[in-house]
């Protein structure tokens, strides 16, 4: 099965925050807009950020191997280098990590590089890698 891309819209607060963040600092191309939304091709993906007045309340986060993980979240799974070239750029931002990058479930099924920030207006977003593609879905 081939993949297609997804279709994601999110709230966001500040469209100029969100270009400087999408645009800026992970380095989407962007796409068609108004004063009411943005679209981005995120990582292939296409991505749609809708201006909102207010963000709406979100649940407490649920724990995976020792991490409060938040609720709801989204992102993709990078080609490993992709991933350790992105930690290092956001690292050295001053994007503050939800979840710093790390190894998850080390030594375990579905070993995987994970990191966890937020976007300007407090949407979880999380990027991860496998050494071995074949354990994404593995259990």
């Amino acid at each position: 099965m081939s993949l297609t891309p997804f279709h994601l819209a999110i709230p966001v607060i500040d469209l100029q925050q969100a270009e400087t963040f999408y645009g800026g600092l992970l380095g989407c191309q962007k796409g068609r807009s108004s004063a009411q939304w943005i679209d981005w091709n995120f990582f292939g993906h296409q991505l749609v950020t809708h201006l909102v007045s207010t963000m709406p309340s979100l649940p407490k986060p649920n724990q995976v191997d020792n991490h409060a993980v938040p609720v709801p979240h989204f992102g993709v799974v990078l080609p490993w280098q992709d991933w350790q070239q992105l930690a290092k750029k956001l690292e050295a931002s001053s994007i503050g990590f939800v979840i710093k990058p790390h190894i998850r479930f080390k030594g375990q099924i579905g070993e995987q590089a994970t990191m966890f920030f937020l976007d300007p207006s407090g949407n979880a977003l999380e990027f991860k890698a496998f050494q071995d593609m074949q354990q994404l879905f593995a259990n």
